[in-house]
């Protein structure tokens, strides 16, 4: 298949590397110097390139702000019958947009980041498929993820972002106040150390991808009950309720039971 990949960023290298073997792959960033170490595939800077090259499946991997923007700017190169496909970690408005681009699609989710996956072993990580999704889109990426060991799910547009909110903001969040209050230990405590590792691997991430989960409109739900949470906990610290603590503790135990 001819796979036309947009934007040369982590992602986007990655998923050459990951596709360039089976198929005839091209890249396509507007930025010469971040196509320099791509290797084993067509390296294309102009929309021109894009429709000489006439891909059957677009993969746009650019930073969600832009995804959209990049897709209608690349729609009058495209053939009639080439596949969208986006792998935003936020599907808020992408449905309206593809049924208005009047081509096939098929959206995903990889949930996890080149910089902290190790992409030897992708068996502990999961990706998403999105239902309303094109039947040989979806098709050609469930055996794609299929090849490198990924757990597959397939949820709606909405269901996506919902899901998303709860499984990566809450985790997210709460990382990012624990490195906020952070202050340098000579001697830190086990569960201080294993905080430590997660907060350096979720903080070497890309920026936009962070920003792109944060900014998910179901977070703030989830971030407020962070904080209702942290409200209650503190008042049974201020307060010295043993009793009430233990409550709470039994009711946390209970929520991590399988």
């Amino acid at each position: 298949m001819r796979i036309c990949v947009l934007g040369a960023g982590k992602m986007g290298t990655w998923l050459t590397d990951a596709l360039c073997l089976q198929h005839d792959v091209a890249i396509f960033d507007v930025d010469k110097d971040r196509l320099r170490y791509v290797f084993n595939t067509q390296r294309l800077t102009t929309y021109e390139e894009i429709g000489a090259f006439a891909p059957e499946l677009v993969i746009n991997s650019v930073t969600l702000k832009y995804t959209i923007q990049v897709f209608e700017a690349v729609l009058p190169y495209l053939p009639d019958d080439c596949i969208l496909s986006d792998i935003a970690s936020v599907k808020t408005g992408f449905q309206a947009f593809y049924e208005k681009s009047g081509h096939r699609f098929v959206s995903t989710h990889p949930m996890f980041g080149p910089t902290f996956a190790n992409l030897k072993d992708l068996s502990a990580h999961h990706a998403i498929i999105i239902s309303e999704s094109d039947h040989l889109g979806k098709a050609f990426f469930k055996d794609f993820f299929g090849s490198l060991g990924l757990n597959i799910h397939t949820y709606s547009f909405d269901e996506h972002d919902e899901t998303i909110a709860y499984s990566l903001s809450i985790p997210f969040s709460s990382t990012l106040v624990f490195a906020a209050c952070m202050k340098k230990q000579d001697a830190p405590g086990t569960t201080f150390s294993k905080h430590m590792d997660i907060a350096k691997g979720l903080l070497s991430e890309d920026d936009y991808l962070l920003t792109e989960i944060l900014f998910n409109p179901y977070t703030v739900g989830q971030v407020e009950q962070i904080r209702k949470e942290l409200k209650d906990l503190l008042e049974l610290i201020k307060e010295h309720d043993t009793d009430g603590l233990q409550n709470f503790l039994k009711r946390v135990r209970k929520n991590l039971e399988d």
